[in-house]
């Protein structure tokens, strides 16, 4: 069971990234899939998560218009569609899989999450 985050780098304030979360060895619609992000010196924070089963999206307030999270079923990848960047955006991502049971509370059961990635790093400066 493996998760891999991808698609960080380098960018300018207002610029779009699309991040990617892959997975090994299991099915990302048997479960919650969050994206967290943790910038230096700060604790790691729920960005999004989707549910597997109904497709249902929540979103942190500081990213909603913003951030779009979404799922390729056939591709086994949960999306993060990252637009409209500022510095403070500037973390390493991380995805997770979560239990359906804790679909509702996705953005702040940190540590109920089961399996996590390997982040990527977005950069957003000038």
């Amino acid at each position: 069971v493996q998760l891999q985050a991808s698609g960080g780098g380098l960018v300018q304030p207002g610029d779009s990234l699309r991040l990617s979360c892959s997975a090994s060895g299991f099915r990302l619609d048997d479960y919650v899939i969050g994206w967290f992000r943790q910038a230096p010196g700060k604790e790691r924070e729920a960005v999004s998560c989707i549910s597997g089963t109904d497709g249902n999206t929540y979103y942190t307030d500081s990213v909603k218009g913003r951030f779009t999270i979404s799922r390729d079923s056939a591709e086994n990848t949960v999306y993060l569609q990252m637009n409209s960047l500022k510095p403070e955006d500037t973390a390493v991502y991380y995805c997770a899989a979560l239990s359906h049971r804790w679909v509702k509370h996705c953005l702040v059961v940190r540590n109920r999450y089961d399996y996590w990635g390997r982040g990527t790093l977005v950069t957003v400066s000038s």
